[in-house]
């Protein structure tokens, strides 16, 4: 976990010191640590300039009307309501001729991917 996210959240620090204090502990829902701030901040860190997501938007049109955005994605993924939307696969020729695949997923999938890896950190 980096420091940053660390002092910017406490509740991972807190998190982190108990799963290092005893290997054994086991935690049943790694979305009850994430809050709008931390839905915020990860939305700040995604790319501005990346392609628009499955969903059609991107991260200029997402931060219009930011905040009732981010407090209806932390309540649903404390309701359990919340649902990934379904990754676009699209195929990106290569160099040599081949073709790579690669996954376009929604925004709002970007940002609880996001939070999630600094719970998971």
């Amino acid at each position: 976990m980096t420091p940053s996210i660390a002092a910017a959240f406490p509740v991972l620090a807190r998190l982190h010191a108990a799963a290092k204090q005893d290997s054994r502990l086991r935690f049943n829902n790694l979305l009850h640590p994430i809050t709008e701030a931390m839905l915020e901040r990860a939305y700040r860190a995604l790319n501005r300039k990346a392609a628009t997501g499955v969903d059609g938007l991107d991260w200029k049109s997402y931060g219009e009307q930011l905040a009732p955005k981010l407090k209806d994605l932390c309540d649903r993924l404390h309701g359990n309501r919340y649902r990934p939307q379904p990754v676009k696969r699209v195929w990106v020729p290569k160099d040599d001729g081949e073709e790579r695949p690669i996954g376009i997923t929604s925004l709002e999938d970007k940002i609880v991917q996001q939070a999630l890896v600094w719970v998971l950190e």
